[in-house]
């Protein structure tokens, strides 16, 4: 309760006038979220009690990164030290008709930002899971070798010293080394800007029913990977999709590729929350390999 203290204090010598009032607001398990009310009348979003402390300045530059992109809504960083972020508050409206419309055109348009190199200047956090996007030479200029060792690989080997990795997920890996180019083969593109970590949680519709990103797990990736995650759980609506091939088609064999980038994801849920996902993971990873 002091720390707490010591925080609202913080962000009243911020803001140069009293927070008036605080309301807890339903979010993830990754920190406190709450609305700030100061005694002018205006409001923001403050995240709180995390329990790394560079979380906040890597969901920061994350936000940031986006935001230079100009194409798709992101909330304010405000301020931003180990103990707290602020945020702008995002007004929340409902979704028009030709909200997931907008949706898959803003979010193509995000991944036309791109970049010369894999990966992004510092790692940072997917979920509560450290995410490396720090790489030598060769991954940076190669999918494959960054896919496979910076994503793939650091998730089963942090599930391996959890004891959750059987002899189904063992064989696999050790086959997939060697299929990995085959796997990916034809999706060859340049690094494009990435969300990171884009599922029905981390989006909202603002009051003029345009799509804000928040949480972001930021780095420059091959694009497949943002969209295989949408679909991960139940997927987004279908104009969502249409909408974004119409403005920058995918490669061919996307649907092919499909499983190994969610695999990335499945692998980071069991390392997270458990066995429930292993089952999963084996089943992801062997559609390319039986």
């Amino acid at each position: 309760m002091e720390k707490y203290r010591t925080i609202i204090s913080k962000v009243e010598d911020w803001a140069g006038q009293k927070v008036l009032s605080t309301k807890s607001i339903g979010g993830g398990c990754i920190s406190k979220a709450e609305l700030l009310t100061f005694e002018k009348g205006s409001t923001c979003f403050m995240k709180t009690a995390c329990s790394a402390p560079d979380v906040f300045e890597k969901e920061a530059k994350g936000l940031h990164e986006l935001k230079k992109a100009a194409c798709i809504r992101v909330p304010e960083v405000l301020f931003v030290d180990q103990d707290c972020l602020l945020l702008e508050q995002i007004h929340l409206g409902e979704q028009h008709f030709d909200f997931f419309s907008k949706f898959g055109r803003q979010l193509a348009r995000l991944h036309q930002y791109g970049a010369l190199r894999f990966g992004f200047p510092q790692d940072n956090y997917i979920g509560k899971t450290p995410q490396i996007n720090t790489c030598n030479k060769v991954e940076a200029e190669n999918w494959c070798d960054f896919y496979y060792n910076k994503r793939l690989l650091y998730q089963y080997k942090l599930a391996e010293a959890k004891g959750m990795v059987g002899p189904e997920l063992k064989n696999g890996f050790i086959l997939l080394e060697n299929r990995i180019e085959e796997i990916l083969e034809g999706s060859e593109e340049k690094p494009a800007l990435l969300h990171g970590d884009l599922w029905s949680g981390n989006f909202l519709c603002d009051s003029q029913s345009q799509p804000c990103l928040i949480d972001p797990a930021v780095y420059y990736g091959h694009r497949e990977a943002e969209l295989a995650m949408t679909r991960l759980f139940g997927g987004f609506d279908a104009s969502f999709y249409s909408s974004y091939q119409n403005t920058y088609p995918l490669p061919q064999g996307y649907d092919y590729r499909q499983n190994i980038y969610m695999l990335y994801h499945v692998l980071n849920h069991l390392n997270l929350f458990g066995n429930n996902y292993y089952g999963q993971a084996v089943k992801l990873l062997w559609s390319y390999l039986d």
